[in-house]
């Protein structure tokens, strides 16, 4: 099976990923009144959060990514009804998930669009995913292997997440290797595309769980030091890494569950 969704949905993970303390003239209206846009003071764009800041930052930031997961499940469990016409249109669906993620750094200051296009980003990456959903569910036993690939995504993003925030190692300075990393397995996935190995294909799988696995890390510790521009960012990076994961993971079980 063809990890098709990888391309797009990943595509946009390496632009939200590369776009963190970028900067510019927006101003973002949150609902927390504590928390403050910066002002630039330094050559990075930023100055520094207090505590209270970031604090009412991490907050925020993961709010926004539970609403986003409930509007991405939204779009998934609708998106199963509609797999034949969403996989006969894929690469429009992809088309316009990119837009709508390319819109929304242009317009994460902006209230309430940011939300309206956060939401819509979410729910069409959700519909996007569910010609694979689908797929899983005509098998045998295939609620069963979402189940697990999900149960599977869910404690591992936990535990990475633990991790992050209580190892005294800093891993905010990865985000270059993980970038070529990221930029490698997008090659070999397209490659892939055209030379339709299986073995090769739950090989990039296995890469992209260890590679978003550390991007669980990364962006963690990133979100509570407070490095994002917005609450925005850190949200689309934790949803980002939680759907590269799970898609993955659901892909290698049920290339064992195949073999068995």
């Amino acid at each position: 099976m063809k990890n098709k969704f990888l391309g797009g949905i990943a595509l946009s993970n390496g632009f939200f990923n590369n776009n963190r303390n970028s900067g510019n003239g927006f101003s973002l209206k949150n609902s927390d009144s504590s928390y403050q846009p910066y002002q630039q003071t330094d050559s990075y764009g930023y100055g520094h959060r207090s505590d209270a800041e970031i604090v009412s930052f991490v907050k925020q930031t993961y709010k926004l990514f539970a609403a986003s997961m409930l509007s991405g499940t939204a779009g998934a469990y609708i998106g199963v009804s509609m797999a034949g016409v969403i996989q006969s249109s894929i690469w429009l669906f992809f088309i316009l998930e990119i837009g709508l993620l390319i819109g929304l750094h242009f317009a994460k200051r902006i209230s309430p669009l940011n939300l309206i296009i956060l939401f819509g980003f979410t729910f069409v990456s959700g519909l996007t995913i569910g010609p694979l959903l689908a797929k899983f569910l005509g098998m045998a036993g295939g609620a069963g292997i979402i189940a697990n690939a999900f149960a599977m995504t869910t404690i591992i993003f936990g535990a990475l997440s633990m991790f992050a925030i209580n190892t005294k190692s800093d891993f905010t300075s990865m985000g270059k290797p993980l970038f070529i990393a990221f930029i490698v397995v997008m090659v070999a996935s397209i490659i892939n595309l055209f030379l339709g190995n299986p073995i090769l294909h739950i090989v990039i799988q296995g890469a992209v769980v260890l590679l978003f696995s550390f991007f669980i890390i990364y962006d963690t510790q990133n979100i509570i030091q407070g490095n994002y521009e917005t609450p925005i960012d850190g949200a689309v990076a934790l949803y980002l890494d939680f759907l590269n994961l799970f898609t993955s993971l659901l892909q290698i079980f049920g290339f064992i569950s195949k073999d068995e």
